[in-house]
């Protein structure tokens, strides 16, 4: 049994790595899917570059989207904006506000950059949207000292119809597929770099010890873990004394429940304060002494 609590333990601590891992598994399936059974390149010079961009860029804009869609943090900030702006930035503190907006948008972000790079380390989408290019530069990069014929068949190069040698076919092949490969590990270089650096900056920045905002961490998630059981206890227990108040045709029981302010209060945006030891809304709300949750 102490086996298994280590081992459950160590996998709960690693949470993170093994969904972001998990995430770049079904990545790459995606990707294989994609280029195996739905991605059949038009290979003509009208069509190749909307087409291979299309496949490129357009499923990392739905994951974009639903990375967005998805995350609570951002509803939790935005919800009820509309009607009251101040919602955004509470005490005018609009640079805290703007840094949460970063944040989960850089968190959204990381799906789409996991398929852009599987995508570019692969070629095939890459290798159609440049093939299909009219552009000088492109051209004069693979056909430079070449015949004629060479720019009117890229397009074809990618689908091995080319009137080309196949030596020379293969030749520009393998040319589109390691740009593509090149830009994909410079993305992922990149995208390393950039992510270091803003942990950096953002544990440089920090107003408490490693320590304690690896308990902060843990708090926080705790919280939202036992607010989701509450919740749906709490909601269970209160439709059940509302349908037997109904059914039973006699006066509901006094049933305790935080009035509309309360909700706004833990609702709002949190950020830490030394002269004020609370890890989050919830805390600071209930050992406020001018707090208290109404029947």
């Amino acid at each position: 049994m102490d086996n298994f609590q280590t081992v459950l333990r160590f996998f709960m601590n690693q949470k993170a790595t093994i969904g972001y891992s998990f995430m770049a598994l079904l990545t790459i399936g995606g990707e294989r899917i994609f280029s195996m059974v739905s991605f059949q390149c038009p290979c003509n010079h009208d069509q190749n570059f909307a087409y291979g961009l299309t496949f490129l860029l357009g499923p990392g804009l739905v994951l974009l989207v639903l990375g967005l869609f998805f995350s609570s943090r951002l509803w939790r900030l935005y919800t009820g904006c509309c009607l009251n702006p101040v919602k955004l930035c509470p005490g005018g503190n609009c640079f805290t506000c703007l840094k949460v907006f970063v944040k989960i948008f850089f968190g959204a972000c990381v799906a789409p950059i996991m398929w852009l790079c599987v995508a570019l380390l692969n070629g095939t989408f890459y290798e159609c949207a440049v093939s299909g290019l009219d552009n000088n530069l492109v051209l004069d990069m693979f056909c430079k000292n070449r015949t004629l014929i060479c720019r009117e068949e890229l397009a074809r190069v990618p689908c091995s119809k080319s009137k080309l040698p196949s030596d020379l076919n293969m030749e520009l092949l393998l040319m589109f597929r390691a740009q593509s490969q090149i830009l994909g590990w410079c993305i992922i270089i990149i995208s390393a770099v950039l992510g270091l650096l803003g942990t950096c900056y953002t544990n440089c920045r920090s107003k408490v010890s490693y320590l304690q905002l690896t308990f902060w961490k843990h708090y926080v998630e705790k919280e939202k873990e036992q607010f989701d059981t509450f919740s749906m206890e709490y909601a269970s227990k209160l439709a059940e004394r509302n349908l037997k108040s109904f059914f039973e045709n006699r006066e509901p029981e006094i049933f305790p429940f935080p009035n509309h302010k309360a909700w706004e209060e833990i609702s709002g945006l949190y950020t830490f304060s030394k002269s004020e030891q609370y890890y989050s809304t919830l805390q600071r709300y209930v050992e406020r002494d001018d707090q208290r949750l109404l029947p």
